[in-house]
């Protein structure tokens, strides 16, 4: 890769190129995904979201979101303090993500039910809380949807002692192509700058959405969807939507 090709437009033209081809070669995973949706949806159940670093911004695409379905729920580490009882200072530890039992903890405070859908988001697919939430999440008999960078995870060993990824224990798998390490951008030297995952995440779940909400269409289901707050009405609307999860789904200030 070229210096010149260090610059917004050599973004805008590889992230583009790369928005492409999942869009042309996705149609069948994402198809399958929008079917795990919405048959959650139709069996009134919640979806929830995990992943943790930047992963976090799909989860917030997916879950309580203008314009997306009422019955998801936030999945976070940071559920150890605001609903676990822990300190806030367990969060200083850059390395919490590793560390055996907290998936198992976070699980057991959201209360899921067997209906419910996990949707779990990882670029590499191999940090332990991502790969123990998945197994336990399976182990419970949830269905599971990945959303990880096949390219990453494949080119990395496992870290988990079971010798599993992500993207091994789901029952969809969405790749959202992203490179080995995420950056697209090959520096001069060595290195690489301007990660791609969250484009092409984000491109996914909205095109899963999009789906799952016509097969909830077309079978006579009206998808139960957020509107802004932002918009007169929209506040109150969304409460009324919302009761019929009361209980299950969390709405914070964040």
């Amino acid at each position: 890769m070229s210096v010149e090709s260090v610059s917004a437009q050599g973004f805008a033209r590889e992230g583009m190129a790369a928005l492409h081809r999942i869009t042309e070669s996705a149609g069948g995973e994402v198809t399958r995904a929008a079917e795990l949706i919405a048959q959650c949806v139709r069996s009134d159940g919640v979806i929830h979201a995990f992943g943790t670093g930047h992963s976090q911004a799909m989860v917030l695409e997916l879950a309580g979101r203008a314009g997306g379905l009422v019955p998801t729920n936030r999945l976070s580490i940071a559920d150890l303090v605001l609903y676990g009882g822990d300190p806030p200072s367990v969060l200083d530890d850059p390395l919490l993500e590793r560390q055996a039992g907290v998936a198992q903890r976070i699980y057991d405070l959201a209360a899921p039910r067997p209906e419910d859908l996990f949707v779990i988001i990882s670029n590499s697919g191999v940090n332990n809380v991502i790969v123990e939430m998945a197994l336990h999440a399976k182990e419970a008999g949830h269905r599971l949807l990945a959303i990880t960078s096949l390219p990453h995870t494949r080119a990395v060993p496992a870290a988990h002692p079971s010798g599993k990824k992500l993207a091994d224990i789901a029952d969809v798998v969405l790749d959202n192509a992203a490179p080995r390490g995420d950056a697209l951008l090959e520096l001069p030297g060595g290195g690489a700058i301007c990660a791609l995952s969250t484009l092409t995440g984000v491109m996914l779940i909205q095109m899963t959405v999009a789906e799952a909400a016509s097969l909830l269409l077309a079978s006579g289901d009206r998808p139960p969807v957020y509107v802004s707050a932002n918009v007169p009405g929209g506040f109150e609307g969304n409460l009324e939507l919302e009761k019929r999860y009361a209980g299950r789904i969390r709405r914070t200030a964040s």
